[in-house]
């Protein structure tokens, strides 16, 4: 909290998960750094309990670093972590990606449409078929890239960077993560792709299926 504040955030802390959602209901921040080794409840819980009212960048404070446990975090709805110990300044590169919104999309092309797949930029809105797709800000975010680029591979390190506003990390599951939900969403998997196709080596595309062989 003091590096923090000593780089011109203005910071709240709270000691425990019951205190913390209290503070934020009462006055929402641009951020959340959320320690998941909290005293009252697991961190994972706050997290969900957050997301559940509010929809605000949130990175996850862990010692956790297998796989699984950084999955879950995300699949709870964390926008990004750090794995304990990390310093202040790897903390506010992190908080400044995360507060970054916003794609390289042009904002000159509202709507994009690739087959029945409909992505309004300005209203942040999906549908398939005609029917609204509900996505979070990191999911929109990757498919509204994609689509700028439709039937063109965008790199994995150039889809992470647009997204997240950082370079990919070589371990980094993230992005895997996200696209496996993206992909859900729409009604596919990465092994029976219609719209979302993944290179292998090379990268990710976005198609109109009746125009894949």
């Amino acid at each position: 909290a003091r590096v923090l504040a000593g780089k011109g955030h203005e910071v709240r802390t709270s000691a425990t998960g019951h205190e913390a959602i209290q503070s934020l209901l009462e006055d929402p921040p641009d951020v959340v750094v959320l320690d998941l080794g909290l005293p009252d409840v697991d961190g994972v819980d706050v997290l969900r309990m957050l997301r559940s009212v509010l929809d605000v960048p949130v990175i996850v404070a862990t010692a956790r670093d297998d796989e699984e446990s950084i999955v879950n975090v995300l699949d709870a709805g964390a926008d990004d972590h750090v794995i304990k110990p990390f310093s202040g300044d790897q903390l506010d590169a992190r908080i400044r990606a995360v507060l970054r919104r916003g794609t390289t999309v042009v904002e000159t092309v509202p709507v994009m449409t690739i087959g029945a797949l409909e992505i309004d930029v300005s209203r942040r809105t999906v549908s398939l078929d005609g029917d609204q797709i509900d996505l979070s800000r990191k999911e929109f975010d990757i498919l509204a890239v994609l689509a700028a680029h439709a039937g063109e591979v965008v790199s994995r390190d150039r889809l992470y960077a647009e997204v997240w506003r950082q370079p990919l990390g070589g371990g980094d599951k993230t992005l895997d993560v996200h696209l496996s939900w993206v992909r859900r969403k729409l009604g596919e998997s990465a092994r029976e792709p219609r719209y979302i196709h993944t290179v292998r080596g090379v990268g990710v595309k976005i198609v109109d299926p009746a125009e894949t062989p």
